[in-house]
């Protein structure tokens, strides 16, 4: 999978495409899910062409990574989901059902999410 210019998170950035912001700085952009997964389902973006986790552990910048990992932190307090507990998921390639290629977290809480995947036999 390579970064495409032109997946939908890139025209959000863009401002080609409107989202229902929760949270922008310098590093990302935080928006709700159109299609919520749970009762708070919040994307967090960096605004660098990331294709996903590992390019962007590889390439980004030390001041991008701190801004992101603080902006996870602030998102998840700003819906309300660090009381309660909250899941971060990042999809990766193909085997890890990552369908835009720009890195994203998934923040989804707001009630149980039971486990994580399938416990295999």
């Amino acid at each position: 999978m390579t970064y495409d210019p032109n997946n939908i998170f890139a025209k959000i950035l863009r401002g080609e495409i409107p989202c229902k912001s929760l949270y922008e700085d310098d590093f990302v952009l935080a928006f709700h899910d159109i299609q919520p997964q749970a009762p708070i389902h919040a994307l967090v973006i960096p605004k660098g062409p990331y294709q996903n986790q590992d390019a962007f552990a590889v390439q980004a910048t030390e001041a991008e990574i701190v801004g992101f990992t603080r902006a996870l932190g602030k998102v998840a307090a700003m819906v309300g989901l660090v009381e309660g507990g909250y899941r971060s998921i990042s999809n990766c390639g193909a085997n890890g059902g990552q369908e835009v290629p720009h890195y994203h977290v998934h923040l989804l809480g707001g009630g149980s999410l039971g486990r994580m995947v399938s416990k295999k036999d």
